[in-house]
């Protein structure tokens, strides 16, 4: 795409995260610079740059398991993150790398967890090939984190979840936050932990939907 990909990304800033409140200059700055067609299937690299939920992983009879989160929405968790360049980010679900690398951008060190092993392999190529030099790809299940490297001055969930991430919690430093999704389509709510000595504190920041991570589904409930 040469100099047309620039272009799309410029597009993209300021007509999807600008207009969705996305005014921090260095998440602007990240999604300006990574490639994000790069991350995408070959097959929708004429896509990557819509206000759409790319499809990244589908099952057995081709439905969608695993998206890619809209631009604007990613922008937006991005900013809430408040991700400096001295954290430890731990990344649940990698995907492709395309979070990954918006994060690289931003942090000191990334550790992107994926439970799909072909999606881990795409985002450890990808991200190899593009140069970035201070993520690791990882393969576990997302419920569980990555205990090894714990605790993180950040969690982010690229993706819906439907349960408390209580083991999550337990990976962040004193002062850490943990940004994700939680509820489907459009009863969805951004909201953001933060740790302290004294417990971890909640706030809502925004509506938002996105694709559902692996392993977040809520435990089934009894009818008697």
């Amino acid at each position: 795409m040469g100099d047309e990909s620039a272009v799309l990304r410029t597009r993209m800033v300021n007509n999807q995260l600008r207009t969705f409140d996305v005014t921090d200059h260095r998440v602007q700055d990240a999604v300006l610079d990574v490639k994000r067609e790069d991350y995408v299937p070959a097959d929708q690299r004429m896509i990557a740059y819509s206000d759409d939920a790319i499809t990244i992983a589908r099952d057995e009879i081709g439905r969608p398991t695993r998206t890619m989160t809209r631009p604007a929405v990613l922008g937006r968790l991005l900013q809430q993150a408040q991700i400096t360049e001295d954290d430890v980010v731990l990344l649940v679900g990698a995907g492709r790398g395309y979070t990954a690398a918006l994060i690289g951008c931003l942090a000191g060190s990334v550790i992107a967890l994926e439970s799909d092993s072909d999606l881990a392999e795409a985002a450890s190529t990808t991200l190899e090939y593009e140069e970035v030099t201070n993520v690791a790809v990882v393969v576990g299940p997302l419920t569980e984190g990555y205990a090894t490297e714990a605790p993180f001055d950040v969690i982010f969930c690229d993706g819906a979840i439907m349960t408390e991430p209580t083991t999550l919690l337990g990976q962040l430093k004193d002062g850490g936050r943990l940004i994700a999704i939680e509820g489907e389509g459009l009863s969805g709510r951004a909201k953001l932990y933060t740790k302290a000595a004294s417990g971890v504190s909640m706030r809502y920041a925004f509506n938002a939907a996105a694709g559902p991570l692996p392993g977040f589904a809520p435990a089934p409930e009894f009818v008697f």
